[in-house]
């Protein structure tokens, strides 16, 4: 993969937008997508289970069918393409473009306090971005690309 394609999965704050549970095109909402298939009409099944199995834990399928219906229907098309729909707060992607800069590290604040992120997120960047400068870009998505996002 090139620098081209890997800029465009990874946001300049060095998150891996593809991994991003409100991502239109990733593995969570195809995973969730046909976790809803696979379940079919359960609900029926859930409210017989917690009665026949004394399974309490049935109790709780309708909240669980809500997150699953939340995580299937993700639209966002990348912090790339459109603002952050995580992250409603995300300054990120607006100064990117502003400063001309791929990566937040390329930029000569680096590391700021402008990214409308909270105090874990705000650690989680500027460590990644120290690490892509570290190791380069391509460097970097190699060393994340097979791990998980949360």
């Amino acid at each position: 993969m090139d620098y081209e394609q890997i800029k465009n999965r990874l946001s300049p704050c060095g998150l891996d937008c593809s991994k991003c549970y409100a991502f239109d095109g990733g593995d969570i909402k195809k995973h969730s997508e046909q976790l809803k298939v696979a379940l079919g009409n359960f609900d029926v099944y859930a409210e017989r289970f917690t009665e026949l199995l004394h399974g309490d834990i049935f109790r709780k399928y309708p909240d669980f069918k809500a997150m699953l219906a939340h995580f299937a229907s993700a639209e966002c098309q990348g912090c790339r393409k459109e603002h952050c729909k995580l992250f409603r707060d995300c300054k990120v992607r607006d100064c990117h473009e502003e400063k001309g800069v791929d990566f937040c590290f390329q930029c000569h604040e680096f590391p700021c306090k402008h990214t409308g992120f909270d105090e874990h997120l705000q650690q989680r960047s500027v460590h990644n971005n120290k690490r892509m400068k570290a190791i380069g870009v391509e460097g970097y998505y190699h060393e994340v690309r097979d791990k998980q996002r949360y």
